[in-house]
């Protein structure tokens, strides 16, 4: 192979765009750094009238014939979304061509399918800008560290929430006043369903888990809970008790052994949910629409990736990231190593996987209500941490923070609360990450 490697750029919005600017302005150094120069073959695209900026003979809108043409080596598929973007790779796949994705729902969704199809056709898949943007962070789990043990991935990894709940920090705002701001700044979408009740960070969350602990988990497997509910009083309670609240994804792998099943195998939790975590942690200090993802090791020990985690250009970057490796791979005649699925790990229901809680009550102010709330969570099995109380006349506020236990004893322990005659009501109840 001499001439130019081709690339069929499947999608031109703020990321497609962005790809096919940075591959026309870094031509000569793409070309040094692959040992041939690239060139974009097509870029195809639903309404050609809105690409004015794009040289009229490269768009066209019948992606499946680009993809499937015998000049093109590689494909770049921004488009997102599950169809047509599955049946397209799948075509890509059986022509012969590697695949660069920045598709988080649908390698969260069909990854294990879409890797077997690469594999069977001797190709790559490659997907670094479908989590966190431009931080580097899947090649280092799939390849950096794939000598070491993981335990645990906990990442801040929508920049939507994360700016919504930094706002709330720092003004006291409610959710709704953040969104809005949010949305005027363009950090949130008109609709902004995915990323508020934590699709997005649930999709990131399972490729996340699949790469660290060599096991096939979908977004399906994934628990997830939004920020909606998050409220300007959370926040404040948070701080107060030195936390900050984040909207985390979080991976663990969970030892299950015990004395009477000491070699009973390891599982993997995996969850999303607005926590609160201690203003200590690395990860407290992630504010606006950054990204950042702590990982912990056996022997690697704790590392964080921290950038920006949206955005053309940021995204565009680890696609071009991608596309200069499946570029030598191809130029030296074989894929890249796919990620490893041998562990086939069970994956944890959270009901029991161990969690805290932060609980706030409106009770009865009179004798007795604090011993009977806390033989309600001793009754479930729930050990209480610490107690603040706050009287208002015949009425009082108790805040308390619970040690670990499963999140079914939590959730049951909450649901019986809500029935004593003396607690007026439950107001807020927000989990509580150590982060240790």
């Amino acid at each position: 192979m001499n001439g130019p490697l081709k690339v069929a750029l499947l999608g031109c919005g703020t990321v497609g765009s962005a790809v096919l600017r940075l591959l026309q302005d870094q031509s000569g150094d793409l070309a040094a750094r692959i040992g041939r120069p690239v060139e974009v073959a097509g870029v195809a695209v639903r309404r050609p009238q809105h690409h004015p900026d794009v040289p009229a003979d490269l768009l066209t809108t019948d992606a499946h014939a680009l993809v499937t043409r015998d000049d093109v080596d590689l494909v770049v598929e921004v488009i997102g979304g599950i169809e047509p973007a599955r049946s397209l790779m799948l075509a890509a796949f059986e022509s012969g061509k590697s695949v660069v994705s920045a598709n988080k729902a649908l390698l969260a969704e069909d990854g294990v399918a879409l890797h077997a199809a690469a594999a069977k056709a001797g190709v790559d898949l490659y997907y670094e800008a479908a989590v966190a943007g431009s931080i580097p962070i899947l090649r280092p789990l799939r390849e950096s560290l794939a000598g070491d043990q993981l335990s645990r991935v906990v990442g801040i990894v929508n920049g939507t929430t994360n700016y919504i709940l930094s706002r709330m920090a720092e003004t006291g705002a409610g959710f709704g006043e953040a969104l809005a701001e949010a949305t005027e700044l363009g950090y949130a979408e008109a609709d902004p369903t995915a990323d508020v009740d934590g699709f997005d960070a649930a999709a990131k969350a399972a490729i996340l888990a699949s790469l660290a602990f060599h096991t096939p988990v979908s977004a399906a497997d994934v628990h997830r809970e939004g920020i909606s509910e998050v409220t300007a009083t959370d926040v404040a309670r948070a701080a107060e008790i030195g936390c900050t609240v984040k909207l985390l994804a979080i991976c663990e792998r969970v030892g299950n052994g015990n004395a009477e099943s000491p070699t009973r195998p390891d599982s993997v939790a995996v969850r999303v949910h607005p926590a609160m975590i201690p203003t200590s942690h690395p990860l407290a200090s992630v504010s606006g629409a950054f990204n950042a993802v702590f990982v912990e090791a056996e022997a690697a020990g704790q590392l964080m990736f921290y950038g920006q985690g949206a955005g053309g250009e940021p995204t565009a970057s680890a696609v071009l990231g991608d596309l200069v490796a499946v570029a030598r791979n191809r130029l030296a005649g074989a894929a890249g190593q796919g990620p490893s699925g041998y562990a086939d790990l069970a994956v944890r229901p959270m009901a029991e996987t161990p969690t805290r809680y932060h609980v706030s009550l409106d009770v009865a102010d009179k004798p007795g209500v604090l011993a009977a709330v806390a033989q309600e969570f001793a009754q479930h099995g729930v050990s209480i941490s610490t107690v603040r109380q706050t009287g208002r006349g015949d009425a009082a506020t108790l805040v308390i923070v619970t040690h670990s236990a499963p999140d079914a004893a939590l959730s049951d322990t909450i649901n019986a609360l809500r029935e004593m005659p003396a607690v007026v009501g439950v107001t807020s109840v927000l989990r509580v990450e150590g982060l240790s």
